[in-house]
């Protein structure tokens, strides 16, 4: 949900700031006066594309801010309330609805974005004061907000989400059928890579199965021990300088424990400094100081003449240590870089091998396994389907009643649920789902995605996200000219579905229509200022200043009769 929004040099808005509020809000103003830049703005944040030439000009750069907010934010039960609407719907049911990151967005309740463009066209993107992309917006906000302007690319006009729709309205009946249906079609999935997998070892030729058998037997020759190449690389240093170590270890003994070594020259140290200590206890404390040194270089000295007694000089074992590095160099060589791959060659050469020798009967037990899964994903198939096809009659008609309170009266929306060839089954279903729209009642439905008229499609809209509810993945409802061509009782219709409307999502809506204005909750006014320096101003309208804005829509002017009846048309929303 938005929390708030905040607008600096685009188009002709110098800075605004809009505060919507969780149900309804309403945009309005005269034509041309700059509502359409503040959607435009909305829809930066949400990861869709813009450029330069929403710059203001005279300005170096753009910035468009928002805060987004848990849509439960408001309830006690704020992240009980996320978890119980997210869960049913995205997490379980479509696996492709970005429910990880609704999932976070309830846990932190809210996120701060901003969207820079420059004059230069160069976009910077930021959330929560981290650098980001525009992808990430899309992911992150852009299933959150749903702009439903005439011109917007919406998601009613990816048949995809059609399917989506109706799975999330039905969820008590579809889901257990599709959360089968995707565990028996990935099992397919699985049987059918196996048996490639077994199909192409069959038809290996010799010289792949020649190839597979030389790995196997050279690293077989060599049997690398698990742990022994490191272990050789430790000892093999020390046996090839055996000598000089020994040599080492035996210079370094005599030199701290030899006749007048460094061990009798601290002693007579000590007892010098001891002699004198009765005259200056100074010098005891140095003579202790040295006593405790010859203690440490007597541990070293013992540890030294230990090491040197177990170095062994052996020419044959070092022979065979040489030669042993040399055959597991040579497999790195091959195989490596590291021992982890040579084995990971084998193990792979070794099931090649596997599948090879016994092609007929492992391709026999691959095809079983899978004709398995097939008889087990037909009857889940069906039950889906079935599902899906005794809920789209319920779906289609509860639309239909919602579209008659918009003056389509005569119109209808079917919900074509069509099964499909087996080999167009996917992890979604094996059937595809579709809205087809009906103008009129002797007309015959055609897709909802080839509708001409703009008006049409956004009273569909509406319609559906009324029917939706609560079971809609969309937290924010953006609509611009959704009142097209309506007007009279048909105004007060779409008015009171707007409010419903409200009452499961917050809607924003720029609107033309009186009706429609004093039903919100938050009214705000786009306005040009005249003179040499045109700008759009944008302002929140309340006491007078809202029954003179509703008076300019009644009429055009705020005559006292106008204002009169303004306050009636607000007095009877309140």
């Amino acid at each position: 949900m938005i929390d708030e929004l905040h607008v600096k040099d685009v188009a002709l808005i110098h800075e605004a700031t809009l505060y919507p509020s969780r149900g309804l809000t309403v945009i309005s103003g005269e034509s041309g006066a700059g509502k359409s830049a503040l959607l435009s703005a909305l829809s930066l944040l949400i990861g869709e594309r813009g450029d330069a030439s929403l710059v203001r000009e005279g300005a170096h750069e753009m910035i468009v801010e928002g805060r987004f907010v848990c849509s439960h934010a408001n309830s006690e039960s704020a992240h009980e309330s996320c978890a119980k609407d997210h869960t049913s719907e995205r997490d379980t049911l479509t696996d492709e609805h970005e429910s990880n990151d609704t999932a976070k967005a309830c846990e932190a309740d809210e996120s701060i974005v901003q969207r820079t463009i420059s004059s230069e066209g160069r976009s910077r993107v930021h959330i929560d004061g981290s650098i980001a992309g525009v992808r990430q917006l899309a992911d992150d906000l852009g299933s959150s907000v749903d702009l439903c302007g005439q011109h917007e690319h919406q998601r009613l006009m990816r048949v995809a989400s059609h399917r989506r729709m109706l799975d999330a309205w039905a969820a008590d009946q579809v889901l257990p059928a599709y959360t089968k249906y995707r565990q028996a079609f990935r099992a397919v999935e699985d049987a059918r890579d196996q048996l490639d997998a077994v199909r192409a070892a069959g038809s290996l030729d010799k010289e792949q199965l020649e190839q597979a058998r030389f790995v196997v037997q050279r690293i077989d020759e060599v049997d690398p021990q698990e742990g022994e190449y490191e272990q050789l690389q430790a000892d093999l240093p020390k046996a090839e300088h055996a000598e000089a170590l020994l040599q080492a270890t035996h210079d370094a003994h005599d030199a701290l424990s030899a006749d007048e070594g460094t061990l009798d020259l601290l002693d007579r140290a000590a007892s010098e400094l001891e002699d004198m200590a009765s005259v200056d206890p100074a010098l005891g404390e140095s003579a202790k100081s040295l006593r405790d040194a010859s203690y440490v270089i007597e541990d070293v000295a013992r540890d030294i003449r230990s090491y040197g007694d177990d170095v062994d000089f052996d020419v044959e074992s070092l022979g065979a240590m040489q030669e042993r590095m040399s055959a597991f160099q040579g497999l790195l060589r091959s195989w490596g870089p590291n021992m982890d791959d040579v084995m990971a060659a084998r193990q792979e050469s070794a099931e090649l091998l596997d599948r090879a020798t016994d092609s007929d009967k492992n391709l026999e037990a691959a095809q079983a396994a899978l004709d398995k899964a097939e008889e087990r994903l037909i009857p889940a198939a069906d039950k889906l389907h079935a599902a899906r096809c005794a809920a789209a009659p319920d779906f289609s008609q509860a639309v239909t009643d919602q579209m008659a309170r918009l003056e389509l009266a005569d119109a209808a929306l079917v919900c074509s649920v069509d099964s499909l060839d087996r080999s167009a089954w996917t992890l979604h279903g094996p059937d595809s789902v579709e809205f087809l729209f009906r103008p009129g009642l002797d007309m015959s439905a055609r897709p909802l995605t080839k509708i001409a008229s703009g008006g049409e499609l956004s009273r569909v809209m509406l319609a559906i996200k009324v029917v939706l509810g609560a079971h809609d993945d969309v937290d924010t409802l953006v609509f611009d000219e959704v009142d097209a061509g309506i007007g009279g009782t048909a105004a007060r219709a779409l008015t009171d579905v707007l409010v419903d409307l409200s009452h499961t999502h917050q809607v924003i809506v720029v609107t033309h229509l009186p009706q429609v204005a004093v039903a919100g909750d938050t009214h705000y006014k786009v306005s040009k200022t005249q003179g040499e320096h045109v700008q759009t101003q944008v302002a929140l309208v309340e006491g007078n200043d809202r029954v003179s804005e509703i008076a300019r829509m009644l009429s055009g002017d705020t005559s006292a009769a106008t204002m009169t009846h303004a306050r009636q048309l607000l007095d009877e929303r309140s």
